[in-house]
């Protein structure tokens, strides 16, 4: 059994993140400092195929799923807080419809239970494009990254995947094959069976647009305890947009 790569911070109650998609867990470095130094014992989580955990063929959210379970079992965790991002924030809605007794309190970022259309194309095409026998820096990666995705922003967020694999050479953190692969994954709905009636709080960027007014409806049926909070001037990267708002509304939800 292959077991999650995780940063570990802090000591107190375990409190586990979830990146979103094309992410790492070092995406939530600077606030998981924060939560650390405030009595958590904070996990940033590598999801399977991202960062330095193991890559497989599987990847859907069954699996992604089940590899929280075993990460919490190997590490003896119970009572877990968990927060997931986007991707992230599918895996742990699972996660606790399935374990909810492993679960004290859920926080879901900027994600709804409903399905998703595909919208990750030009990214997986300009990632896929990398040349890496002309790159020597990351000024090189950008610049080739620059034909396919516009976004200074959302390049520098997939060039933290770069790094250097030898000497001369440098490579991507994700499994980008398998990623590509299974892309229709990612944005599949949970399933309307899976419940959680446990403390739930969605957190969405009021720029975003990923959690709509009508999406309100299926938030309660499917996590009838939730509280649904906007963070202001934030768009899908909330947690990096505005992040004094959105610990503010995390800290105040497990107080």
């Amino acid at each position: 059994m292959e077991i999650l790569y995780a940063n570990v911070e802090g000591s107190g109650k375990p409190f586990i993140f979830l990146h979103g998609f094309l992410g790492m867990g070092d995406n939530w470095k600077t606030l998981g400092n924060k939560f650390a130094k405030n009595g958590f014992e904070v996990h940033l989580v590598d999801q399977r195929n991202h960062g330095r955990s193991f890559r497989s063929e599987m990847f859907d959210y069954e699996v992604m799923a089940q590899d929280i379970k075993s990460y919490c079992d190997y590490y003896k965790l119970g009572k877990i807080i968990l927060l997931g991002h986007s991707m992230g924030g599918k895996t742990a809605m699972l996660f606790a419809a399935k374990y909810p007794e492993m679960i004290s309190k859920l926080i879901v970022a900027d994600i709804a239970p409903k399905s998703y259309p595909q919208h990750h194309q030009d990214i997986l095409k300009g990632l896929s494009s990398l040349n890496f026998k002309k790159i020597e820096t990351r000024e090189d990666a950008d610049n080739q990254l620059k034909n396919y995705i516009s976004d200074v922003g959302v390049r520098q967020f997939l060039l933290k995947n770069l790094f250097r694999k030898t000497k001369d050479e440098f490579a991507l953190r994700i499994n980008l094959p398998v990623l590509i692969k299974n892309i229709d994954k990612v944005g599949v709905a949970l399933d309307q069976k899976y419940k959680f009636s446990g403390e739930t709080l969605f957190l969405r960027g009021e720029k975003s647009g990923y959690i709509e007014g009508i999406d309100e409806i299926s938030i309660k049926k499917q996590f009838p305890k939730a509280s649904i909070k906007s963070v202001s001037k934030a768009g899908h990267w909330l947690h990096a947009e505005n992040p004094k708002e959105f610990y503010d509304y995390v800290m105040r939800f497990l107080q």
